[in-house]
């Protein structure tokens, strides 16, 4: 069985619940405009109220990381970065000595 669930972005979603609580279109009419179930924008708009009372990191699925896991990528990539440099000088030190 193939999995057909489509993957929306962030700012997709965003998009499509302003035209609902902005542009006061219903969610059927907006469900139409994009081609979507209307029950896909009610979960987005329950999700961005539960999220924005939680944290504000509302639909951070999707590729979207937290501040935390965000500091702990750039971290790992200095990380790799000073090993690499510290073989180089380990390299370069032995090369001199001969």
């Amino acid at each position: 069985m193939i999995n057909t669930r489509r993957k929306y972005s962030k700012e997709f979603k965003l998009d499509a619940i302003s035209l609902v609580l902005e542009q006061q279109y219903t969610r059927a009419e907006a469900a139409r405009i994009l081609e979507l179930n209307p029950n896909s924008i009610t979960r987005w708009i329950k999700e961005l109220e539960h999220e924005q009372d939680n944290d504000g990191q509302a639909f951070r699925g999707n590729g979207k990381l937290t501040p935390e896991q965000e500091e702990i990528r750039a971290l790992k990539a200095k990380v790799r970065q000073l090993e690499m440099e510290k073989k180089i000088l380990k390299e370069a030190t032995v090369f001199f000595a001969k």
